[in-house]
C-alpha cells in the first residue's frame, strides 16, 4: 500500500508553529530524526522528516501559532471530502487549494475539535 495514493491513509505529518528551529532541534535530539532540506518549486526549502530516504513529514512556520502537529490523510477528492466534512458538522479551516509540486489540500476541524488535512497528491512523472 502506498499511503500517498491510498484513500483514507495517513500519509504525512507536519509540525506547525512559530518556532520551527527549536521544534526541529527538539525532535532531532529526542527522537534522533534526520531532517533534510527539501527543495520546493518556489525556490525555498522545506525541512522534511526522513525515514531512510523517504520523507514522512516536515516543519512549517506559522506566525503566532502555538506548536501543534497536523496529520494529512490522502483522499480521492479534496473538494468533495471537504464539503462532506462541513455537511457532517465540521469546520473548514482552510478551503481547498493547490500547492504546486505537492497536490490539492484542505484543512478541517471535526465536531470534536481536532484538525486534520485532506490531500490528493500530484502525480509524479515516472523517473
Amino acid at each position: 500500500m502506498n499511503p500517498m495514493t491510498t484513500h483514507g491513509a495517513f500519509s504525512w505529518v507536519e509540525f506547525q508553529g512559530e518556532d520551527v528551529t527549536s521544534a526541529r532541534s527538539f525532535y532531532e535530539n529526542v527522537l534522533g530524526w534526520q531532517i533534510a532540506e527539501m527543495p520546493m518549486q518556489d525556490n525555498t526549502t522545506y525541512p522534511g522528516i526522513m525515514v531512510g530516504e523517504q520523507p514522512v513529514g516536515g516543519f512549517a512556520a506559522h506566525s503566532g501559532a502555538q506548536g501543534s502537529w497536523l496529520p494529512y490523510v490522502t483522499v480521492d477528492n479534496v473538494d468533495q471530502r471537504t464539503r462532506a466534512a462541513k455537511d457532517a458538522g465540521g469546520e473548514i479551516l482552510s478551503e481547498p487549494f493547490d500547492a504546486p509540486g505537492v497536490g490539492r489540500i484542505s484543512v478541517v476541524r471535526d465536531p470534536m475539535g481536532a484538525a486534520i488535512a485532506f490531500i490528493t497528491y500530484e502525480e509524479k512523472p515516472e523517473a
